[in-house]
């Protein structure tokens, strides 16, 4: 990664401000779910069952804020609202395919480790005959 120097004095650093954006534990699930098309708030609730309707509800209000994804009113009776990802909304998606590589990555180096540790741990107690 360049680095980039931050100016005199200052802590401002671009990664840590897109994380605040889309950190958390249901905005990424949020954004993968608006991917392809505009979604109800109660579509959102179905496709997420584990968010409680406050988190998903200040979930939504923030991303909002950050011009992330939109929110659409109908104006109709009864109400009618979606949310959609905005253009710098789906300018993420290039960020967050390559954050999805790296987990995967990450996931199977972590394995080998653990496996190659457990292995070692089997040897050394003698629980594992060596080949």
């Amino acid at each position: 990664m360049p680095n980039y120097p931050l100016p005199a004095g200052s802590n401002h650093c671009p990664v840590s401000d897109a994380l605040d954006i889309i950190g958390g534990k249901w905005k990424v699930l949020i954004l993968y779910h608006l991917q392809h098309s505009a979604k109800r708030f109660n579509e959102l609730r179905r496709d997420l069952p584990d968010i409680t309707q406050r988190m998903l509800t200040l979930q939504l209000k923030e991303l909002v804020r950050d011009g992330v994804i939109q929110r659409f009113d109908y104006q109709e009776v009864p109400p009618k609202v979606e949310y959609s990802l905005t253009e710098q909304g789906q300018t993420l998606f290039p960020v967050l395919h390559a954050m999805h590589i790296w987990g995967e990555n990450h996931a199977r180096r972590c394995l080998k480790i653990r496996q190659t540790s457990a292995l070692t741990e089997d040897f050394q107690s003698g629980t594992t005959a060596p080949d």
